[in-house]
This record gives C-alpha cells, sequence and structure tokens, in this order.
C-alpha cells in the first residue's frame, strides 16, 4: 500500500513539473542571444587609458577592451563585432545583472560578498592589483604614513572606498573624503586641489598620472594597501557562458606559455606539440566542448594576441603607463599569471 501511495505521489510531481515546464518558456542562453545580434557587448570602463578609453577617433582600446574583442573572436571568428559600454564605479554590476551588457570587461575586483550577492561570477583575472596613492610632488610626501588629516577624492561603491577606510583606521590616522562617482570627475577634483590625494587601483594611478598636464609633478606613493585581482564578469546560471570567458583568457595566458603569439599562430599550426595543437584545434573537441568552432583560440590569438601581446601593447614599458609586468608575468617567471590546464 505504501509503495503505491509513493508512485501515485511521485507520478503527481513528474506531472506537476512537466506541466510547469510546458508553461514556461525556456531562457535563452547568452551565447545565443549574442549570436542572435550578432554583437557582443561589453561594459568597461568610461575612460581609463591603458585599461579602456577611446582613442582620437573614437575606437575603444586597451587591456580590458582586448578582453572583450578575444572574447568576440572566440564567438564569432570576428573581433570587431563588439560594442562598448561605458559604466562607472555604480552601474557596473547593474548593467550586468539586468542583460544590458553580456560582460563586464571592466576593472572588477573579486570579493566574498560580490561573489555571493550579485548573482555574478568573475572568470577569471586578467590583472593583479593593487590600491595605492598619488599626490603632488610638492606636498613633499613619500609615504601614506604621512597622509593623516588629508582630504582624499574617492569613488563610490568600490573595494577602494572600504580599503581606504581600513586602512586609515588601522593606522590611526584621519581623513576626509571627497566621494564622487566620475572618474574623470575625480581626477578634475584632485588636479584643482579639491583634494590632496587620489586614490584608486595602483594601475589606475598609472593611468591618469600619464594623462595628467605634467606627469611628473604628481608621485604615486609605494604602498599597496590591499590586493585587487580584477577580470572580467558574467551572471550566474549560465555555465556555458561562464566557461567560454573563462577559457578564452585562459587561452591568452596558455598560448604566452606555448611561446605562441599573434606574429607567429599560422607557423604553430605546424607544431608536434600535443598541447599547442589543441590550443590550436588541430586536435578537434575542445571548440565543441564550448559550443564554438574548433579555431576558437587560433582566433583569438590571431586577431587579439595571447596575454603578453596585449599587455605589451596597451600598458606595457614601452607605453605611456609604462608598467612593468610584476606580478602580472608568467609563474615560470615570478609572476602569478598560471593557464588551467587546456585539455
Amino acid at each position: 500500500m505504501k509503495k503505491t501511495t509513493f508512485a501515485l505521489a511521485a507520478a503527481a510531481l513528474i506531472a506537476a513539473g512537466a506541466s510547469a515546464n510546458a508553461q514556461t518558456p525556456a531562457r535563452t542562453s547568452t551565447l545565443d542571444a549574442v549570436k542572435g545580434r550578432g554583437v557582443l557587448t561589453c561594459g568597461v570602463n568610461t575612460a581609463l587609458p591603458g585599461f579602456s578609453s577611446p582613442n582620437s577617433q573614437g575606437v575603444w582600446q586597451g587591456l580590458d577592451v582586448d578582453m572583450c574583442k578575444a572574447i568576440a573572436a572566440a564567438v564569432f571568428g570576428d573581433a570587431t563585432k563588439t560594442k562598448y559600454v561605458p559604466t562607472t564605479s555604480q552601474q557596473r554590476f547593474v548593467a550586468l545583472q539586468s542583460g544590458e551588457i553580456d560582460v563586464l570587461t571592466r576593472n572588477a575586483t573579486q570579493t566574498l560578498l560580490r561573489d555571493t550577492t550579485l548573482g555574478l561570477h568573475m572568470a577569471g583575472v586578467n590583472f593583479y592589483d593593487g590600491q595605492g596613492f598619488i599626490v603632488k610632488r610638492s606636498m613633499n610626501v613619500t609615504s601614506a604614513k604621512q597622509l593623516d588629516g588629508a582630504t582624499i577624492c574617492v569613488q563610490p561603491g568600490t573595494t577602494t572606498e572600504l580599503n581606504l577606510a581600513d586602512y586609515f583606521r588601522s593606522n590611526k590616522m584621519k581623513f576626509t573624503p571627497v566621494v564622487i562617482e566620475r572618474l574623470e570627475e575625480n581626477i578634475a577634483a584632485y588636479q584643482a586641489g579639491r583634494c590632496d590625494v587620489y586614490t584608486t587601483d595602483a594601475s589606475g594611478l598609472a593611468s591618469v598620472r600619464s594623462n595628467l598636464q605634467v606627469p611628473a609633478d604628481h608621485v604615486i606613493l609605494p604602498e599597496r594597501v590591499s590586493k585587487e585581482p580584477l577580470g572580467p564578469m558574467v551572471r550566474k546560471g549560465d555555465d556555458q557562458w561562464f566557461a567560454i570567458v573563462k577559457w578564452t583568457l585562459t587561452a591568452m595566458i596558455e598560448a604566452e606559455e606555448y611561446g605562441v603569439t599573434q606574429a607567429n599562430v599560422d607557423e604553430m599550426l605546424k607544431s608536434t606539440n600535443p598541447g599547442i595543437q589543441r590550443m590550436l584545434g588541430v586536435t578537434p573537441g575542445f571548440g565543441k566542448a564550448l559550443g564554438l568552432d574548433e579555431k576558437w583560440a587560433y582566433n583569438v590569438i590571431k586577431q587579439v594576441g595571447n596575454y603578453a601581446d596585449s599587455y605589451e601593447r596597451n600598458v606595457g614599458p614601452k607605453t605611456p603607463i609604462g608598467l612593468e609586468r610584476g606580478v602580472n608575468d608568467l609563474w615560470t617567471k615570478g609572476g602569478l599569471m598560471y593557464a588551467l590546464p587546456l585539455r
């Protein structure tokens, strides 16, 4: 009797589930939506040279822009099928949550609360950073420990704002915050003397300084008061899209590990290295696993480059940003960049 009752109850549940599924249309995957639209929409910073900013012709460029182009190359085989949506620190997550953008390729830090409360996933780290401070050289300040009583410009809704408060509290110092949302307005306030100091990620400080009228008149203090692992973010609930973004970044790092560059990728198609053959689609199956063409990673490297190509072109020592690789070098060279096994 009990078995019969259980069987009837189970059948009723299955029927109810089938009915509900019949009434609720399947949600379109991000990949299908992007392909149907014919363009990848990426959220970027409003203007952060070296990472995401339009040039004099209005063409977006930078390390984070390259991340967007790389995803487009993987999906479409065409890195130009991109649209860039400038976002502020407070708008960025809402833009992704609402579906206004497909992926956030903007300097955004992975934290526990963001990972657990926003409904978003970080799909890897494309830049390891840390928060710092920039001051005018005329202040004769050489350390952040000398900033007691300073007025400091900072963007709201950021880890920067929280780290700033933590640092001053832990060092028993006081400061007066000047909270301004837009990056450009923060920089203008700093230059006009509304604040003594501007604080953000050290890479952002290098970017900001490169655009000031006399960069040499400004000093980035040596302290790094936080860890800021920056990387692309996607919505939770779409594992395929998460995997595509994650493995696109991995392919750029792994290509550098193998010495496969934008300049030599065609020659590398002849390589007998099994790892290179898998990455470039000579050995099939890996594109299919992602729902992409087998040449997905080849297209990324051919059209955008490996991680080093992108880094050196946008923020490296020969650019106005002038950043050494440091912790963003490969793990084999003392850095933190380590590709997951693409196999």
